[in-house]
């Protein structure tokens, strides 16, 4: 699976951590920053990780901040994001599973590594129900915009 990640400052540790964890599970990730732990702007690694998941350039994203919010925030302002915030695994399975949700947010300063890591498995291994819940979806997105 093609995934992208990104987080700023405050969860960038995390954010080592869940790319070797998917790069030893097999996965291909891009590492859309930040690489340091100065005081960034969330917004820019957000941006990054929701533009390539819309533009199909990877199929699912992460992103990770100090509480997960405003992470979440910036990547759902993109047109077929569907950015779900997840502090523990039933809540990240639910997300791709009821939500079809493809964007992960992660609170780090809230979370540890092994909570971290079973949230970002719970989250790969769910699926779309469909269903019921595809017609939920579908009216996400507001009247006329684009999923490209």
């Amino acid at each position: 699976m093609r995934i992208s990640i990104g987080s700023d400052h405050a969860g960038v540790d995390l954010k080592h951590v869940v790319k070797d964890h998917l790069k030893a599970a097999g996965h291909d990730v891009k590492d859309e920053g930040t690489h340091v732990r100065d005081s960034v702007d969330y917004p820019d690694f957000a941006h990054a990780v929701a533009r390539t998941v819309a533009g199909h350039g990877s199929d699912l994203g992460i992103v990770i901040c100090g509480s997960g919010n405003g992470v979440n925030i910036t990547a759902n302002k993109h047109a077929g994001v569907r950015g779900a915030l997840a502090w523990n695994a039933e809540v990240a399975a639910l997300a791709r599973q009821h939500n079809d949700a493809n964007v992960l947010a992660l609170p780090a300063r809230f979370i540890g590594v092994e909570e971290a890591l079973a949230i970002v498995d719970a989250f790969l291994a769910a699926t779309f129900e469909g269903g019921r819940h595809a017609r939920r979806v579908e009216k996400i997105e507001p009247a006329g915009a684009s999923n490209h």
